[in-house]
Protein backbone atom coordinates (compact mmCIF):
# COMPACT_ATOMS: atom_id res chain seq x y z
CA UNK A 1 0.00 0.00 0.00
CA UNK A 2 1.04 3.62 -0.51
CA UNK A 3 0.99 5.54 2.11
CA UNK A 4 0.49 9.56 1.62
CA UNK A 5 2.05 12.37 3.45
CA UNK A 6 -1.30 12.51 5.68
CA UNK A 7 -0.59 8.92 6.80
CA UNK A 8 -3.96 7.83 4.94
CA UNK A 9 -3.88 5.05 2.59
CA UNK A 10 -3.99 6.14 -0.86
CA UNK A 11 -7.41 5.12 -1.84
CA UNK A 12 -6.87 3.90 -5.47
CA UNK A 13 -3.95 1.38 -4.06
CA UNK A 14 -6.25 0.42 -0.89
CA UNK A 15 -8.95 -0.66 -3.90
CA UNK A 16 -6.82 -2.15 -5.85
CA UNK A 17 -5.20 -4.62 -3.41
CA UNK A 18 -8.63 -5.64 -2.50
CA UNK A 19 -9.88 -6.53 -5.16
CA UNK A 20 -7.05 -8.37 -5.98
CA UNK A 21 -7.70 -9.90 -2.92
CA UNK A 22 -11.06 -11.02 -3.99
CA UNK A 23 -10.21 -12.15 -7.27
CA UNK A 24 -7.76 -14.46 -6.35
CA UNK A 25 -10.13 -16.07 -4.29
CA UNK A 26 -12.32 -16.06 -6.81
CA UNK A 27 -10.24 -17.41 -8.91
CA UNK A 28 -9.59 -20.58 -6.51
CA UNK A 29 -13.23 -21.43 -6.25
CA UNK A 30 -14.95 -23.71 -8.93
CA UNK A 31 -16.69 -21.17 -10.69
CA UNK A 32 -18.56 -23.00 -13.49
CA UNK A 33 -17.49 -22.31 -17.36
CA UNK A 34 -19.76 -19.43 -18.86
CA UNK A 35 -20.17 -17.39 -15.06
CA UNK A 36 -19.65 -13.76 -15.12
CA UNK A 37 -17.82 -12.74 -12.12
CA UNK A 38 -17.09 -8.89 -11.27
CA UNK A 39 -16.99 -7.01 -8.24
CA UNK A 40 -19.23 -3.66 -8.21
CA UNK A 41 -19.36 -1.45 -4.78
CA UNK A 42 -17.27 -4.60 -3.03
CA UNK A 43 -20.39 -6.91 -2.93
CA UNK A 44 -18.95 -10.04 -5.48
CA UNK A 45 -22.17 -10.79 -8.52
CA UNK A 46 -22.36 -13.76 -10.81
CA UNK A 47 -24.12 -14.61 -13.57
CA UNK A 48 -24.41 -17.20 -16.54
CA UNK A 49 -24.07 -15.92 -19.66
CA UNK A 50 -26.79 -16.74 -21.77
CA UNK A 51 -26.91 -17.33 -25.66
CA UNK A 52 -29.00 -14.42 -26.62
CA UNK A 53 -26.30 -12.62 -24.50
CA UNK A 54 -23.15 -13.44 -25.95
CA UNK A 55 -25.33 -12.96 -29.18
CA UNK A 56 -25.97 -9.19 -28.83
CA UNK A 57 -21.88 -9.18 -27.39
CA UNK A 58 -20.84 -10.89 -30.41
CA UNK A 59 -22.75 -8.31 -32.79
CA UNK A 60 -20.90 -5.52 -30.96
CA UNK A 61 -17.70 -6.87 -30.99
CA UNK A 62 -18.03 -7.69 -34.82
CA UNK A 63 -19.33 -4.18 -35.77
CA UNK A 64 -16.20 -2.77 -33.78
CA UNK A 65 -13.73 -5.04 -35.91
CA UNK A 66 -15.36 -4.10 -38.87
CA UNK A 67 -14.92 -0.43 -38.16
CA UNK A 68 -11.56 -0.54 -36.75
CA UNK A 69 -9.87 -3.34 -37.52
CA UNK A 70 -8.57 -6.89 -35.95
CA UNK A 71 -6.45 -5.53 -34.35
CA UNK A 72 -8.47 -2.85 -32.07
CA UNK A 73 -8.51 -3.35 -28.37
CA UNK A 74 -11.90 -4.82 -27.25
CA UNK A 75 -11.94 -6.69 -24.11
CA UNK A 76 -14.95 -8.82 -23.31
CA UNK A 77 -15.34 -9.90 -19.53
CA UNK A 78 -12.20 -8.68 -18.62
CA UNK A 79 -11.90 -6.92 -14.96
CA UNK A 80 -11.28 -3.15 -15.10
CA UNK A 81 -10.82 -1.45 -11.86
CA UNK A 82 -13.17 1.87 -11.71
CA UNK A 83 -13.67 4.58 -9.59
CA UNK A 84 -15.54 4.16 -6.39
CA UNK A 85 -14.97 1.50 -3.27
CA UNK A 86 -14.30 -2.00 -5.09
CA UNK A 87 -15.40 -1.93 -8.31
CA UNK A 88 -13.77 -4.87 -10.53
CA UNK A 89 -16.07 -4.18 -13.43
CA UNK A 90 -15.88 -7.18 -16.02
CA UNK A 91 -17.99 -5.62 -18.67
CA UNK A 92 -19.41 -7.58 -21.51
CA UNK A 93 -18.25 -5.19 -24.28
CA UNK A 94 -15.24 -2.58 -23.75
CA UNK A 95 -12.98 -0.92 -26.54
CA UNK A 96 -9.89 0.72 -25.60
CA UNK A 97 -8.33 3.60 -26.97
CA UNK A 98 -5.43 3.71 -30.04
CA UNK A 99 -2.29 3.17 -27.82
CA UNK A 100 -3.88 1.66 -24.38
CA UNK A 101 -1.37 -0.39 -22.81
CA UNK A 102 -1.07 -2.28 -19.65
CA UNK A 103 -0.25 -0.85 -16.07
CA UNK A 104 2.71 -2.43 -14.00
CA UNK A 105 0.47 -4.63 -12.75
CA UNK A 106 -0.59 -5.92 -16.41
CA UNK A 107 -3.77 -4.34 -15.93
CA UNK A 108 -6.50 -2.13 -18.59
CA UNK A 109 -6.54 1.07 -17.06
CA UNK A 110 -10.06 3.18 -17.16
CA UNK A 111 -9.29 6.85 -18.26
CA UNK A 112 -8.10 4.24 -21.56
CA UNK A 113 -11.87 3.03 -21.91
CA UNK A 114 -13.64 5.06 -25.20
CA UNK A 115 -17.11 2.66 -25.21
CA UNK A 116 -18.50 0.12 -23.16
CA UNK A 117 -22.25 -1.84 -23.64
CA UNK A 118 -23.42 -3.63 -21.13
CA UNK A 119 -25.98 -6.90 -22.22
CA UNK A 120 -28.96 -7.17 -19.17
CA UNK A 121 -28.76 -9.81 -17.86
CA UNK A 122 -31.71 -10.51 -15.21
CA UNK A 123 -30.38 -10.77 -11.76
CA UNK A 124 -27.73 -7.59 -12.41
CA UNK A 125 -29.71 -5.20 -14.30
CA UNK A 126 -29.46 -2.52 -11.50
CA UNK A 127 -26.02 -2.89 -10.99
CA UNK A 128 -26.06 -2.18 -15.27
CA UNK A 129 -28.65 1.21 -14.90
CA UNK A 130 -27.11 2.22 -10.96
CA UNK A 131 -23.94 1.82 -9.82
CA UNK A 132 -21.69 1.09 -13.29
CA UNK A 133 -23.66 3.52 -14.97
CA UNK A 134 -22.29 6.26 -12.04
CA UNK A 135 -18.94 4.57 -12.15
CA UNK A 136 -18.82 4.84 -16.16
CA UNK A 137 -19.61 8.62 -16.06
CA UNK A 138 -17.17 9.16 -13.16
CA UNK A 139 -14.47 7.76 -15.02
CA UNK A 140 -15.71 9.79 -17.97
CA UNK A 141 -15.88 7.16 -20.46
CA UNK A 142 -17.57 9.07 -23.48
CA UNK A 143 -20.03 6.15 -24.27
CA UNK A 144 -22.53 3.97 -22.33
CA UNK A 145 -24.42 1.14 -23.77
CA UNK A 146 -27.18 -0.58 -22.44
CA UNK A 147 -28.76 -3.02 -24.33
CA UNK A 148 -32.11 -4.60 -22.96
CA UNK A 149 -33.08 -7.79 -24.87
CA UNK A 150 -36.19 -8.53 -22.09
CA UNK A 151 -37.52 -5.04 -23.64
CA UNK A 152 -35.78 -4.55 -26.84
CA UNK A 153 -34.09 -1.58 -26.44
CA UNK A 154 -30.97 0.23 -25.91
CA UNK A 155 -29.96 3.35 -23.75
CA UNK A 156 -27.19 5.14 -24.96
CA UNK A 157 -25.37 7.60 -22.82
CA UNK A 158 -22.63 10.37 -23.71
CA UNK A 159 -21.46 13.22 -22.29
CA UNK A 160 -20.09 12.44 -18.96
CA UNK A 161 -20.10 14.90 -16.53
CA UNK A 162 -20.05 14.87 -12.58
CA UNK A 163 -20.89 11.85 -12.24
CA UNK A 164 -23.81 11.61 -14.76
CA UNK A 165 -24.38 11.37 -18.34
CA UNK A 166 -25.64 14.32 -19.65
CA UNK A 167 -27.11 12.82 -22.52
CA UNK A 168 -29.73 9.72 -22.47
CA UNK A 169 -31.14 8.30 -26.23
CA UNK A 170 -33.69 5.25 -26.59
CA UNK A 171 -33.37 3.08 -29.65
CA UNK A 172 -35.78 0.03 -30.19
CA UNK A 173 -33.65 -3.05 -31.35
CA UNK A 174 -34.50 -2.59 -35.19
CA UNK A 175 -33.32 1.01 -34.93
CA UNK A 176 -29.67 2.27 -35.45
CA UNK A 177 -27.65 3.06 -32.82
CA UNK A 178 -26.01 6.12 -33.70
CA UNK A 179 -22.39 6.48 -32.72
CA UNK A 180 -21.15 9.19 -35.77
CA UNK A 181 -20.41 11.87 -33.32
CA UNK A 182 -18.48 9.75 -30.45
CA UNK A 183 -15.33 8.59 -30.64
CA UNK A 184 -16.16 5.42 -32.30
CA UNK A 185 -17.83 7.17 -35.85
CA UNK A 186 -19.94 3.98 -36.40
CA UNK A 187 -23.77 3.01 -36.73
CA UNK A 188 -24.35 0.33 -35.06
CA UNK A 189 -27.37 -1.77 -36.42
CA UNK A 190 -29.81 -3.67 -33.68
CA UNK A 191 -31.98 -5.19 -36.35
CA UNK A 192 -30.51 -9.15 -35.73
CA UNK A 193 -30.43 -8.46 -32.30
CA UNK A 194 -31.87 -11.32 -30.29
CA UNK A 195 -34.72 -10.80 -28.00
CA UNK A 196 -34.97 -12.65 -24.19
Amino acid sequence: MTVVESGRIDMADYNAERLDEWFERLERMPVPEGIKVEIVGGVVFMSPQRSVHWQIIRRIVRALEDKFGMDVEVLSDVRIDFPGPENGFCPDVAKLRDGAVQDSRGRWRFEDVEFIAEVISKGTALNDYGPKKIAYALAEVPVFLIVDPYTGKCLLHTQPKDGDYMTETKVAFGQPVDLTGTPLGLTLTTGEFPRD
